[in-house]
């Protein structure tokens, strides 16, 4: 969950802007229109598998960010749970349960993971690249960037990254583990209010990556 909780942040803030139909996209247009001022919040829905589910689980919220240097993740359905990013500590507290606080510097792949993905919120290409191989594809009206790891730590637990968008909207996450085939899907935005359309694991992939739910 907290692999992505930085990378949702880019999704925060204003709805998607007209593209320049048939364009093809690069990198830089990309962290361009993705990058988001504060305050900010967008909904999110995510669909998880496991060997010990019947069914896919499916997780419903908001990510909310008051500011540059703080992230909330608040889970609102099956069950409540708020994550909070701040001052280089990550904070757990569920209904019924102690708060859980721990320092990023105890999870190296968190830390990278906040570094780098400060500077996509910044639209800083070169800084993301120091942590990130990026591959951009598809056009400014429907786009993909492929973000591959560099960190050879932070390799060890994600083989890539890949981020769906419409225009100026980030729609979809994508994070693939090092190890395993099943991909953690996070829907953002206009693709989180478009997934109440889609109620199987293959409905929402279609989603991710089209735009359209089946």
């Amino acid at each position: 969950m907290l692999l992505t909780l930085t990378l949702a942040a880019s999704a925060l803030g204003n709805p998607a802007a007209a593209a320049e139909s048939g364009t093809a996209v690069e990198a830089d247009w990309i962290l361009q229109k993705i990058a988001r001022p504060v305050p900010a919040r967008t909904p999110f829905v995510e669909m998880r598998s496991s060997p010990m589910l019947k069914a896919p689980l499916r997780i419903a919220g908001e990510y909310r960010r008051p500011d540059a240097d703080t992230l909330v993740r608040e889970v609102r359905a099956p069950y409540a749970e708020t994550t909070t990013i701040a001052r280089g500590q990550a904070t757990i507290a569920r209904d019924g349960r102690a708060a859980r606080t721990f320092s990023l510097s105890r999870a190296p792949e968190l830390a990278s993971l906040q570094q780098g993905f400060g500077s996509l919120l910044a639209g800083d290409r070169a800084t993301v690249e120091q942590h990130y191989r990026l591959e951009p594809s598809g056009t400014r009206e429907r786009w993909s960037l492929l973000m591959t790891p560099k960190d050879p730590e932070l390799a060890t637990r994600v083989r890539s990254i890949t981020l769906h968008g419409q225009g100026a909207e980030l729609r979809c996450i994508e994070t693939a583990p090092a190890t395993g085939k099943e991909l953690q899907r996070t829907l953002l935005a206009g693709g989180a209010r478009d997934a109440a359309k889609a109620r199987t694991e293959q409905a929402l992939a279609a989603l991710c990556r089209s735009g359209i739910a089946r």
